[in-house]
């Protein structure tokens, strides 16, 4: 099966191996493997396997060069995800990145049958990429096709799962002295090596616009998030002048919502349809400020996260889907912006058009470590129903109207 990104299937065997197979390349690439609880990290730096810690003290675990071994009947209770990753050593400073290598797959056996092939694509200056997850879904295990990329290397990546580069020691010197090359000492040493220094910009990015699958976490300032503020915006249908205006198209009322996972295991919506608006201060955390069903309010739609909760929920799918007009994405030129107080604003342009169905997964805000990272989806889906099974939520879905 060659898995599309974003694609998710079940793990039915416990014994499974991983393997990333590259092209030969001058590139010098580490895969690694985080072992993570529900808030994304990781309980201490024994779950964190590397070159320097290749076998997990479970033994659900061993990583051998670019392929890793996993036995799920053995992972520890509190893990509820594996994160498969490669990152390019010494990347800034040799000037390489992802768009570099092309033909770079994660190969997925079984015992005895290889089961999924995913080929991440469409990097440009990341120099760490989350290729796969292996994660816990209602008892069972699930791997999802996640082709998510960094910037910033290794030490990116470890300060995103929870892991502080100078506290991890290097791998135990061999028992009888030895001299070692120069690529040798660096090696074993490299992942204390801190984070080169931030290159000094006039001023920060104020606006980014994601590319489809990109992630980009969300500022945390201090203890807590500010309110994170979700808009969707869109045109009407230019109505025709004269005798021929009376037959131009109706205007376009589009409805945003969101589905929301909390981490007590609460699941629900929140949207216009049935007068689920949410609640700021109490579960879900997330308010839908009104419904515009005419597209003519200046302000659009608008959903509000109160950043205080963040460590409560999991996760959040923003979606709008065409309540009355005709499925005609491209007149309707929706675009999302999610503002946090400290990050930039980040902008998702609704910008596929040749679908007639009528819901689209427009972003999809996941917790880690008590902030969110924000990823573009724009996937339509007939109804909100297939949209929900397409991300694994399980709410049940009715026919509803509006009052």
């Amino acid at each position: 099966m060659e898995l599309a990104k974003g694609q998710k299937i079940p793990l039915n065997e416990n014994f499974l191996t991983i393997k990333f197979e590259r092209p030969t390349s001058s590139l010098e690439i580490d895969t690694a493997a985080f072992l993570t609880q529900a808030n994304g990290k990781v309980a201490g730096d024994e779950d964190f396997i590397f070159y320097g810690n290749t076998r997990h003290n479970s033994g659900a675990v061993t990583l051998e060069n670019d392929k890793l071994e996993i036995d799920l009947s053995k992972i520890p209770r509190h893990v509820e995800k594996i994160s498969l990753t490669a990152t390019i050593y010494d990347a800034d400073k040799r000037g390489q990145n992802f768009s570099m290598i092309r033909g770079a797959s994660l190969k997925i056996f079984s015992l005895y049958d290889e089961i999924a092939t995913f080929t991440p694509e469409n990097f440009t200056v990341e120099t760490a990429i989350v290729l796969g997850e292996v994660y816990r879904y209602k008892g069972n295990w699930k791997f999802n096709a996640t082709g998510a990329g960094f910037s910033g290397g290794l030490a990116a990546l470890c300060k995103n799962f929870g892991i502080e580069v100078n506290d991890i020691a290097p791998p135990a010197p061999p028992p009888t002295p030895k001299i070692n090359t120069n690529r040798e000492r660096t090696r074993r040493e490299k992942i204390k090596i801190p984070p080169p220094p931030v290159r000094q910009e006039t001023s920060p990015p104020k606006k980014v616009e994601l590319r489809k699958g990109q992630k980009v976490n969300l500022v945390k300032k201090g203890s807590a998030l500010g309110e994170i503020v979700i808009n969707l915006n869109w045109s009407q249908p230019q109505k025709k002048s004269g005798f021929f205006g009376m037959f131009s198209s109706k205007g376009i009322d589009l409805d945003l919502a969101c589905l929301f996972e909390l981490k007590d295991g609460n699941i629900g919506a929140v949207q216009a349809l049935g007068n689920f608006f949410g609640n700021l201060n109490y579960p879900p955390y997330i308010a839908l400020d009104g419904d515009d069903r005419t597209g003519a309010v200046a302000a659009g739609e608008t959903i509000r996260v109160n950043g205080k909760f963040a460590d409560r929920i999991r996760r959040i799918l923003i979606f709008t889907f065409i309540y009355e007009g005709a499925a005609n994405w491209e007149e309707a030129k929706g675009v999302v912006t999610v503002n946090c107080p400290g990050s930039p604003e980040l902008i998702v342009r609704m910008d596929e058009y040749g679908s007639k169905k009528r819901t689209c997964a427009i972003a999809l805000l996941e917790n880690v470590g008590g902030t969110f990272s924000v990823e573009k989806i724009v996937e339509f889906f007939d109804n909100s129903e297939q949209m929900d099974h397409a991300f694994d939520w399980g709410l049940r879905w009715t026919v509803g109207r509006k009052d």
